[in-house]
């Protein structure tokens, strides 16, 4: 086993374009170090409708230029397949390695014959999701990974015009299946990267679509009130500048920003995960709005495709901005379809109904989301993703939902308000939807198999002390479990981008008494069905209320 292993690390030795990941792997050669080699080629990283995402190093099952050459040249030869026209523009964040895979695409792509245009510097994924559109593009790549730890990259492939699954919802969405699937086979039919046509061919794009990009979420304010004090922080990615930007364009002030973490740092020093649902990642956003008197508090992630806003010091939940942002659009009259995903609120249902106003229910995921109609006016998911202006990016995007949130903020301190009041009125008018999450992260992806198989084999017959009255298995679709009460729900899925294992609970609360009353009621009915959840699950300690950790099973 020894010797075949050597053979296809020196094989791979011989391919890899990248002197960085040739010197760790021939120094685990050197070492003698077969558990580390035979990790990284225990298989291969797989592209599916997440693209690529995994952790950088050398090897088939890690993140490098030797895959990312390989995958690009899958994408063209997809393409090619599917008789795609039109340029294909490439994007990137400030991750290790981002430019490199940036680059490497880009020559695999001309060198297959496509008019490659790459943006001018590490950008936001909902810049590189827009130019698709404003480019009338057949595709698009983002190196990005989002808000994973430092140690990751990813490849995200989007698709435009004729070349979109779905026709005109799709058009500039991420890709579904079965794109992923075949474009997975044309990777695995790359033999050699000796084979792969390089050209120097393609192009760098100028200022002219970032500027077209501002102008369009510029347009997303729907009132014209602009006294707002806003504090932000872009968690050391790439969106600092270009919202600082686009609040300018749209009238705003200048936001306060969080200095430690506003320039691009691809090791992230200030947080344990760059992600603002995580425990401790907007402590210094909160600690800055409080200095400053803000108003509202905006954090984006790495690559600002997600937005999360605090207010009074108070982190609102994904499902809370979503509903706010939807009440925002719908009160100004947006009409169109209305959609979000089922493990999100069911509140944007009932507000949809009392407007009279179609609304979309989708599997996880803004692939489907961006697909939901095509005459989609919002879309969200829980975990802070929100797209508020889908002519302009069939996607997430951190920046116009942010500057959306601010137009909402300002309104509503003409009028003495806040946007927790704004919630209670929700609240008043539609019940009280509460949701939490109890989350857990694993080193060894087995676990969460397991969890899942032991809850399906002995599902909970009773959810807060009443019968269970339905409970809906999305497979082999979707790895989605859901079971509701009388007045609650729990869903529960792996997540498709980390490593965890997510439960999704929300219970719904009349109100009869004061919105405060209704909320007491609440959080100690989703701490109950965090414990039960806890329990089905086989974890311990389960997490108080809007912190979700947890200890693998």
């Amino acid at each position: 086993m020894t010797s075949s292993l050597r053979a296809r690390a020196e094989e791979w030795l011989a391919e890899d374009p990248d002197p960085d990941t040739r010197a760790e792997l021939r120094g685990l050669l050197d070492a003698g170090d077969w558990p580390a080699i035979e990790q990284r080629f225990a298989g291969r990283l797989e592209f599916g409708t997440a693209g690529l995402r995994g952790p950088l190093g050398a090897g088939p099952t890690r993140m490098n230029r030797a895959v990312v050459r390989r995958t690009a040249a899958g994408l063209a030869a997809y393409l090619r397949g599917i008789g795609a026209r039109g340029p294909v523009v490439i994007g990137y964040d400030a991750r290790h390695k981002s430019v490199d895979f940036a680059h490497d695409s880009a020559a695999v792509l001309a060198g297959a014959g496509f008019d490659v245009r790459v943006l001018p510097r590490p950008l936001p994924t909902p810049v590189l999701a827009f130019a698709v559109r404003r480019l009338a593009a057949c595709a698009g790549v983002m190196v990005t990974a989002s808000h994973n730890p430092p140690a990751d990259n990813g490849y995200k492939v989007y698709l435009g015009g004729a070349a979109s699954p779905g026709g005109v919802a799709g058009d500039g969405a991420q890709i579904v299946p079965p794109a992923d699937g075949d474009i997975e086979a044309a990777i695995g039919a790359v033999r050699s990267l000796a084979d792969v046509p390089l050209s120097p061919a393609w192009h760098t794009l100028g200022e002219e679509v970032l500027e077209a990009y501002l102008d369009a979420v510029a347009a997303v304010p729907r009132t014209p009130h602009r006294e707002l004090r806003i504090a932000a922080t872009a968690l050391h990615g790439v969106g600092g500048a270009v919202l600082s930007a686009a609040l300018r364009r749209a009238g705003f002030a200048e936001p306060a920003v969080v200095a430690e973490q506003a320039e691009p740092d691809p090791d992230f020093p200030t947080v344990r995960f760059p992600n603002p649902e995580e425990p401790g990642a907007v402590d210094l956003l909160l600690a800055l709005a409080d200095r400053v008197g803000a108003d509202l508090a905006i954090a984006n992630d790495p690559d600002a495709d997600r937005c999360a806003v605090a207010v009074d010091g108070r982190l609102l939940r994904g499902d809370e901005l979503g509903v706010l942002l939807a009440d925002h659009l719908m009160r100004h009259g947006v009409t169109g379809t209305y959609a979000t995903t089922v493990v999100s609120s069911s509140l944007l249902a009932a507000m949809c109904a009392h407007h009279g106003l179609p609304y979309a229910e989708t599997l996880t995921g803004f692939k489907w989301i961006a697909r939901a109609a095509a005459d989609l006016a919002f879309g969200y998911e829980e975990a802070h993703g929100y797209a508020v202006a889908p002519e302009s990016v069939r996607d997430k995007d951190g920046i116009s939902a942010a500057l959306l949130v601010a137009d909402l903020a300002a309104s509503l301190r003409a009028e003495g308000k806040t946007l927790l009041d704004r919630l209670d009125e929700l609240a008043l008018r539609h019940g009280l939807h509460a949701t939490d999450q109890l989350a857990v992260r694993v080193d060894d992806l087995s676990l969460i198999t397991a969890a899942m198989r032991r809850l399906r084999a002995d599902l909970p017959r009773e959810l807060l002390g009443e019968p269970v009255t339905e409970v809906t298995d999305r497979l082999p679709a979707a790895n989605v479990l859901t079971a509701r009460g009388r007045h609650c729900r729990v869903v529960v899925r792996p997540s498709g981008t980390e490593p965890k294992l997510k439960a999704y609970l929300e219970v719904v609360i009349p109100v009869t008494g004061t919105v405060a009353e209704a909320r007491t009621v609440a959080a100690d009915r989703l701490a109950q069905l965090r414990a039960e959840t806890a329990t089905a699950l086989g974890l311990a300690d389960p997490a108080p209320a809007g912190q979700a950790r947890g200890t693998a099973p």
